[in-house]
């Protein structure tokens, strides 16, 4: 933890924040700086997906569901892959399910548990969107238009997943 020095120029998330005084330390600046660009990208990517009927935790659902093909995942399998948490998983599906983009069943090798799929109508959605994943890469390209530097905040978020993983152990 590095201190503030008394008297430092405001940062630029300082004064995006209207923050008066400094952050005290680097590491507590750097997490907010981390948290506030994490729900400007959330509300873009909101505002690409929310148009074709879908809240981004219903987008996720969907990409998650596709990539585990005709197998399928159970829904807490589902919830654990999820990118943010959400409070109801069970929710979540079942709207998709009555959309028509997911069904469930019990038809896997352990018929106690239920898996969930895809359905024909909820890849048709995710082909007509899946024009996002290139947009909302273009979002972190807009701030960061050098490969390398994409490189390295994906090789420093790691590591912060890293120290964060390590803690909720």
């Amino acid at each position: 933890m590095t201190d503030r020095k008394p008297g430092e120029r405001p940062t630029s998330l300082q004064e995006e924040l209207k923050q008066n005084r400094p952050f005290p330390t680097v590491s507590e600046e750097a997490a907010v700086a981390l948290l506030r660009a994490a729900a400007l990208l959330r509300r873009a990517i909101a505002a690409r997906v929310e148009p074709h009927g879908l809240s981004p935790a219903q987008y996720n659902v969907l990409r998650i569901l596709r990539g585990a093909g005709d197998e399928g995942l159970p829904t807490l399998a589902v919830r654990d892959r999820l990118v943010e948490e959400a409070p109801g998983i069970t929710r979540l599906i079942d709207k998709l399910e009555d959309a028509g983009h997911v069904r469930r069943d019990r038809t896997g090798r352990d018929r106690r548990t239920v898996r969930c799929r895809i359905t024909a109508k909820g890849t048709e959605l995710l082909a007509e969107i899946d024009v996002l994943n290139t947009q909302s890469a273009d979002l972190i390209a807009t701030g960061l238009p050098d490969i390398a530097e994409q490189q390295l905040l994906v090789d420093l978020l790691a590591k912060v997943r890293a120290g964060l993983h390590r803690l909720a152990t």
